[in-house]
């Protein structure tokens, strides 16, 4: 192993003896203000940042033809997020941040467009009844599945399953989609369903199709807002155990044993007309998008001394048009993904967790399939307030050469 992995292990184990040494505060409930005595207007306001220090020895060569460096840092995450509530009725949501800020997107005085600070969600929702409500704005209650409302303050593995995050810059900015939607639950089994916009300016839209080939992804802008403007998706869970609040959209990636959940879903996001194929005369015509899912996901804590489990699976068919492919990340197929953790037995706050997970990609446009192996472990020092995770992760993309990836992260949230 290469002396910068090595770097990156004993500052992950260093850094493990001396935060448990020192130990650290407990947050409760972050910081709410209350606005009237009985606290039911106030608002919360919630900050974290994730930094990373990664090796990898396969990257390849810069622009010009130089050899980069096999370890980097960058900010992978820095966020604000506000909500609050005037009465029982009414919420409003903004959160803001930056995302992946490295040395090669920064700008010199922080005016680039990675340096600036943007909205991910801003949304209002008014209150149907005690378990129901509907909204509109800039929002994050998505469709599909599971990890395509994951939260990013409490994931297991260290980041999302990329395929799983199925429509980032094709139909929506950033995982949020312009729009109404309508959630709430029947005793254990929760919904959310919504009517989007699809966004004109996404990551083809300088793209043409090729006569005869591969479907792109530009159905607004090459067909029209009144055939191919609008997405529909939905997300529905079924709680066997305890119920997981659906106050705010974001799923939990593990509860380390706080709460015994297991919930089978299925999702869907249809966009109709969203991608375009050109025959061999060049004319158009719309392709409908659709993507659907099915998961489970298992939370328990494993004994009365602190052990628990997490598992999670996904089955996502994934259906971008005619032998879609871009980047190697989104693709018409299907995904197969599963991961599973185990927090160690503690009775002091600091706990540890293992983890692993697996993806199988089956991939049209290649005929062929691609592969993905992590093995991680993350420190807890005040649950997922304090943290530092430690993760190599491995992916083989068709017939190419397996590349992997060696990650330390640091993560705080208040």
């Amino acid at each position: 192993m290469k002396k910068q992995s090595l770097v990156l292990i004993g500052l992950f184990f260093l850094t493990f003896q001396c935060l448990t040494a020192q130990g650290s505060p407990d947050y409760t409930g972050g910081l709410k203000v209350k606005l009237n005595e009985d606290g039911s207007k106030y608002f919360r306001i919630i900050s974290w940042a994730q930094f990373w220090a990664q090796h990898n020895s396969d990257r390849p060569l810069d622009a010009n033809g130089n050899e980069q460096s096999e370890l980097n840092f960058s900010m992978r995450r820095a966020r604000v997020l506000m909500y609050a509530q005037i009465n029982k009725d009414f919420l409003i949501l903004t959160h803001f941040g930056l995302n992946s800020l490295n040395a090669d997107n920064m700008s010199p005085v922080g005016t680039g467009d990675n340096s600036q600070l943007f909205f991910h969600d801003v949304w209002a929702q008014y209150s149907l009844s005690d378990n129901h409500a509907i909204g509109g704005g800039l929002h994050y209650w998505n469709g599909i599945s599971r990890l395509n409302n994951q939260s990013t303050l409490n994931m297991m593995t260290l980041d999302n399953q990329r395929q799983a995050w199925a429509t980032i810059g094709l139909s929506d900015q950033f995982a949020r989609h312009m729009g109404v939607y309508l959630k709430g639950k029947f005793k254990k089994f929760q919904y959310r369903i919504a009517v989007n916009e699809a966004i004109t300016n996404n990551l083809q839209a300088s793209a043409v199709p090729v006569n005869s080939g591969a479907a792109i992804y530009s159905g607004r802008r090459l067909l029209g807002s009144k055939d191919a403007g609008k997405t529909y998706a939905g997300y529905f869970d079924y709680h066997f155990l305890d119920e997981e609040s659906n106050f705010l959209p974001y799923k939990v990636g593990t509860y380390l044993g706080g709460k015994k959940v297991f919930n089978i879903g299925a999702g869907f996001f249809l966009h109709p007309n969203g991608s375009v194929i050109a025959d061999s005369n060049g004319e158009l015509s719309g392709e409908s998008v659709s993507i659907f899912a099915f998961d489970a996901f298992y939370d328990a804590p494993l004994g009365d001394k602190g052990a628990a489990i997490t598992a999670y699976v996904l089955s996502q068919f994934s259906d971008y048009g005619q032998d879609f492919t871009l980047g190697t990340t989104y693709e018409t197929g299907s995904l197969l993904h599963a991961h599973l953790g185990y927090v160690f037995a503690s009775e002091s706050k600091t706990k540890f967790q293992p983890y692993v997970q697996f993806d199988n990609r089956q991939i049209d446009a290649i005929d062929d399939q691609a592969t993905s192996f992590g093995i991680g472990a993350n420190a807890y020092f005040s649950g997922h307030n304090s943290k530092l995770s430690l993760e190599y992760f491995n992916t083989k993309y068709g017939a190419n050469d397996a590349v992997g990836t060696l990650t330390l992260q640091a993560m705080i949230y208040l």
